[in-house]
Order: C-alpha cells, then structure tokens, then sequence
C-alpha cells in the first residue's frame, strides 16, 4: 500500500503552544534556565561557560569564531572574552600576530573551573535526555540539525 504525500501546504496548530516553533523555544527556555541555575553556583554564565567549552576542545579559537559557535554577537563574545580574561580564566596576547584575530586559551584555572561545572552542567542535560526514550535519540538530533540546516541562511 503506497502511503499518501500531501500537497497541500503545512498549516501549524490552531493554538501557537502546539507549534513547532513556540514549543523549540519553550525547550530552549528550559535549556537556559537550568543551566543558569547551575552555572551561578559557579560563578559563570551560560555563554561563558560555551566559551570555556570551546577553549578546552579548540585552544586558540579567535572571538568571532567564538561568537558563532556560542550564538552571540562579536561585540557580545568580546565583553565574554574580556570578563574570562580578568577572572583569569583565559588568556589573550595583548596584540595580534597578523590581522586582527586574538586567539584565546584556557589557563589552567580556566581549566579547573570548567571541570568543576562540567558535572553540573553535563546533569542538566541528562535530565533533558532522560525525558525521551533512549531509541528516538539519535532520530532526534537528525531532526534537530535539519532544522537548523532549513533555516541557516
């Protein structure tokens, strides 16, 4: 039996808390206000702690290269880099070798406070995991990067 492919256009819920849309964000705003919970203990935020995550994979990256991957300005990533610096969290030659670019790296406090939030940090999402059930997850992250992929212009 060949299953049926609508052509006619997708219409969303009538109530907006059942869209995809309203309900991405509702999770999202879930998302952020746990790990803001968690991340205050430790004296972070969520785009602070973005930043260390991505200094302990990728030393070096630059603050636009940064920005991006922590979904936030240049001028936003900069006030980030800025604050990690003066915590002693990171580190940033005073001038750049050619062009512009900065490249910022975890000192070794910066290092210890991201192992000490990471616990924290890496539960929140096990709750969020948790709440689906373990053979829809990988279907689920497909979902989720084709969406991103759709609307990333």
């Amino acid at each position: 039996m060949k299953e049926s492919v609508s052509t006619e256009p997708f219409r969303p819920a009538d109530d907006v808390t059942h869209h995809v849309g309203y309900l991405l964000k509702r999770a999202q705003a879930a998302l952020r206000g746990a790990m803001d919970k968690v991340l205050r203990e430790h004296g972070l935020t969520v785009p602070q702690y973005a930043t260390l995550e991505l200094l302990a994979q990728h030393p070096g990256m630059s603050n636009a290269d940064l920005a991006r991957a922590t979904f936030v300005t240049r001028q936003s990533g900069n006030v980030v880099l800025r604050g990690l610096q003066e915590a002693g969290l990171i580190t940033r030659p005073a001038t750049a070798d050619h062009g512009r670019a900065r490249p910022a790296r975890l000192t070794e406090e910066g290092q210890a406070r991201l192992t000490t939030v990471q616990d924290a940090v890496y539960a929140v999402e096990q709750r969020m995991v948790e709440a689906i059930p373990p053979q829809r997850i990988a279907a689920l992250l497909t979902d989720l990067e084709r969406i991103a992929v759709a609307l990333e212009d």
